[in-house]
């Protein structure tokens, strides 16, 4: 079997391997992948590897080789779902592989917006402390997250993660799941507590706002200036799920005024990150370029799930199969 690694370079740089792939079939791998080159590339193979490549309607009518596409993510929009079914293309994703991984960034946003360790940082390198009369300074007040309250948009298997830690650092977590029958529940999470509340209850109380919803028509811009009017003056607003979910021009006009404390995100709108993007040089705006779910060992997680997906399905038992 031929195998179609077509933007591969985001998964493996060079620093692990696709060995588990290879040990199923020839791998052509590819760092990136135009539009205008993966038809070319896809010919004569019957399985691609795409993370962000596009499989729309033209591409399964010019592939006629084609049987099988794993998307090397959970999100799996990139594919055209209902053509893959038309043209018999079993079409795979990776749920799960990076709820570890994503929690931790979720804390890392958070933990840079209230402990400042990037700037202090910074200023002992710049020689400030060698310099001070005094044995400690602080280039700005630091925040204690111990009784303060986190309010997780989604409670899905990551947000469940972020609020186990949060209850470790001693915060109070609420949230507003997926399920709406658990409105107004308390959920127990491994022995975190969770009260389950409407949106807009939710993030009128809490200190801390966590996105770790899905991108839906439902979700999109669910932070604007709407609901961020309901936001305490001074809270923290985290983004790890997906760009789209705030709007953007919204955020940076509560960053500018105050009315937010802080944002953190690993995600935007439009990637890679356009120049003109409204967070670019925002106050108390943290920013990493999609890197949650990139750790070595999540890494090689992801490509050990896509082969896995891979050898089910030509085992005849497709798993993680999302069409």
């Amino acid at each position: 079997m031929k195998i179609v690694i077509l933007d591969g370079s985001a998964a493996n740089p060079g620093d692990i391997t696709w060995g588990a792939l290879e040990d199923i079939g020839e791998v052509v791998a590819y760092d990136t992948t135009s539009k205008d080159q993966l038809i070319e590339r896809m010919k004569g193979a019957e399985a691609a590897i795409t993370n962000k490549a596009v499989f729309d309607r033209e591409a399964f009518e010019k592939l006629p080789d084609l049987k099988y596409i794993g998307v090397l993510a959970t999100g799996y929009n990139v594919v055209d779902l209902e053509a893959a079914r038309e043209h018999g293309v079993v079409v795979t994703n990776v749920p799960e592989y990076a709820t570890f991984a994503t929690a931790q960034m979720t804390m890392a946003l958070l933990l840079e917006l209230t402990n400042l360790v990037g700037i202090h940082t910074a200023s002992v390198m710049d020689g400030e402390w060698c310099k001070c009369p005094q044995f400690c300074y602080f280039k700005s007040p630091l925040t204690e997250l111990a009784g303060k309250t986190i309010h997780i948009i989604g409670l899905g298997k990551i947000g469940q993660r972020v609020a186990q830690i949060a209850s470790a650092f001693g915060m109070y977590v609420t949230a507003t799941p997926h399920k709406k029958s658990l409105i107004g529940t308390l959920v127990d999470i491994n022995g975190c507590t969770v009260r389950c509340l409407e949106f807009e209850e939710g993030i009128r109380n809490a200190d801390v706002v966590s996105l770790h919803c899905p991108l839906t028509d439902e979700t999109r811009e669910i932070i604007n200036a709407k609901s961020l009017a309901l936001f305490k003056p001074g809270a923290i607003l985290l983004n790890v799920a997906r760009g789209p979910v705030i709007n953007e021009a919204d955020v940076r006009k509560a960053l500018d005024s105050g009315l937010l404390g802080g944002f953190g995100c690993d995600v935007v709108s439009v990637e890679p990150m356009r120049a003109d993007n409204p967070l670019l040089g925002a106050p108390n705006c943290v920013i990493t370029p999609h890197i949650a779910w990139t750790p070595v060992e999540t890494r090689i997680r992801l490509i050990d799930m896509a082969a896995q997906n891979l050898r089910a399905f030509l085992d005849g038992k497709p798993i993680n199969q999302v069409n």
